[in-house]
């Protein structure tokens, strides 16, 4: 199994730039693709984007391209995302998640929430 915490959310400015952690415990997060999502209370879970097992490729849903940013530090087993810009929509609590190879996401982390507020 593999235990995720995820921090570094708080309450920015619009135009700011923050960098949320996903620190993995258990295994290797490596051995999982790693993906983030976000979710404002009423409205469904959407996915940001994913980095692959064992590899550096990334992918992003088309809404998350340019400003989200995902990367994986495998001597700190840990993924990262970081978003540029951040806006008011963007306020959401972030969550990350790591799925087997070819499998669905199995284990999740308690997410961090992201406030965006003149």
């Amino acid at each position: 199994q593999v235990q995720l915490v995820e921090s570094g959310g708080g309450m920015v400015l619009p135009g700011s730039s923050l960098r949320l952690s996903c620190v993995a415990s258990g295994q290797s997060l490596s051995d999982y693709a790693t993906g983030w999502f976000r979710q404002t209370p009423g409205k469904e879970r959407e996915f940001i984007g994913a980095i692959q097992w064992k590899s550096t490729s990334t992918y992003y849903g088309a809404p998350f391209e340019g400003r989200f940013i995902i990367s994986r530090d495998d001597a700190k087993n840990a993924a990262y995302l970081q978003i540029n810009n951040l806006q008011f929509e963007d306020t959401a609590v972030y969550s990350c998640g790591a799925a087997p190879p070819y499998g669905d996401y199995q284990f999740w982390g308690q997410g961090t929430q992201v406030t965006v507020s003149s």
